[in-house]
């Protein structure tokens, strides 16, 4: 039981409704342990500290103890804990204004691979809807073997891109918006088990948590965060789906969807966020990769499984031969990490990461951040 893990799970019940503020106080102070340090007069690192948050902080005495009892529950239920810190955290949503300080994983996905897409739609699908995930999905293994599916175990497209992701061969994981001590519905109980052991089950809340309708809304930005896509298959003209869409726009990740018959509800709302420039038309997983520009990486992995070499790294100057270092040791990050790292202004890295590029040595990704070919 680490003093982080057990400071981050109290300061997110106190922090419940204002996940952006305790962020901006957990990057203001480094660590969940340093906001308890100040927890007494948080107001000199925070101005703006709301009064609640203020009296909450003061009085941390109860939620204490019930994050040394949630604790507890996940070393018995091999849950793990995940504080933002934590290299096991999803990286991606880290960057995001208002991610959790800590999630709680029960799996075996990395949360951090390469590709990672997160599907999502109406709860009351049509046969359109699942002929499309079945397609999709069956096209983007040919295509894509590695891919992370996320959704949020919901009724209708989210249970669909589930089993499909898993009779595929894909790795899937659900978003919660409830502790792992329950599960809703809890008619997904067995695809959620096999998803354990096949990907896994992901959550912010704690146990005793009720699958509460603002819970759905808040769960959605962690589907949104931590992908490099979010694909819309069917959606009404109001929806869930939508507001993921929207808060994956805010958060630059890339919007897909897929269009359907003018005048069915089940479509009014990706044909309208096509419409209006919230998302790019697709209609097969063909079009997603070539959009996503994933073909040029499978294609190198093939020339590279059949013997043919290419020199990657034509003629460095001492600048970019550092960002290439950085990029080796730890692949896909952002622009002020990398600035950071080596030292290097922004300016000046923006220029050398554009040479980059036009030498195919790295590619900008969704989310800013910068991957290392080869």
């Amino acid at each position: 039981m680490t003093p982080e893990a057990l400071y981050s799970i109290a300061l997110s019940r106190a922090s419940y409704f204002s996940p952006a503020a305790l962020l901006l106080l957990y990057r203001e102070l480094g660590s969940a342990k340093a906001i308890m340090d100040y927890r007494q007069d948080i107001r000199q690192v925070l101005p703006e500290a709301s009064p609640r948050l203020v009296e909450t902080l003061r009085n941390m005495d109860e939620l204490l103890r019930r994050a040394e009892d949630e604790l507890k529950y996940n070393e018995a239920h091999s849950i793990q804990t995940l504080t933002i810190s934590s290299p096991d955290y999803p990286q991606r949503l880290a960057e995001c204004d208002d991610a959790p300080v800590v999630l709680f994983y029960k799996g075996t996905a990395d949360l951090n691979q390469q590709r990672i897409v997160s599907i999502v739609g109406t709860r009351h699908c049509t046969n359109y809807g699942q002929d499309l995930i079945r397609r999709f999905m069956a096209e983007l293994k040919r295509l894509c073997p590695q891919v992370l599916i996320v959704s949020g175990l919901a009724y209708g497209i989210d249970i669909c891109a589930h089993r499909n992701a898993l009779e595929q061969g894909y790795e899937t994981v659900g978003v919660l918006a409830h502790g792992l001590d329950d599960l809703y519905p809890p008619i997904h109980r067995q695809t959620a088990s096999e998803m354990v052991s096949k990907g896994g089950l992901l959550t912010e809340f704690t146990t005793m948590t009720n699958a509460d309708k603002k819970n759905f809304v808040r769960r959605n930005r962690i589907v949104a965060g931590m992908a490099d896509a979010v694909i819309l298959v069917e959606s009404a003209a109001k929806g869930g789906g939508l507001i993921t869409c929207n808060i994956a726009r805010s958060y630059d990740r890339d919007v897909y969807a897929f269009p359907g018959a003018v005048g069915m509800p089940s479509s009014e709302g990706c044909n309208n966020l096509i419409r209006d420039n919230g998302a790019a038309l697709i209609t097969s997983a063909q079009d997603f990769v070539n959009a996503m520009r994933w073909q040029d990486d499978m294609l190198r992995q093939q020339a590279q499984q059949q013997g043919i070499e290419r020199q990657l790294f034509p003629e460095l100057t001492p600048d970019e031969q550092r960002i290439v270092d950085m990029l080796q040791k730890q692949n896909d990050q952002q622009l002020n990490m990398l600035s950071v790292k080596g030292n290097i202004p922004i300016g000046q890295l923006t220029a050398l990461l554009f040479t980059l590029e036009m030498k195919g040595v790295v590619r900008q990704q969704a989310g800013g951040t910068y991957h290392l070919l080869g």
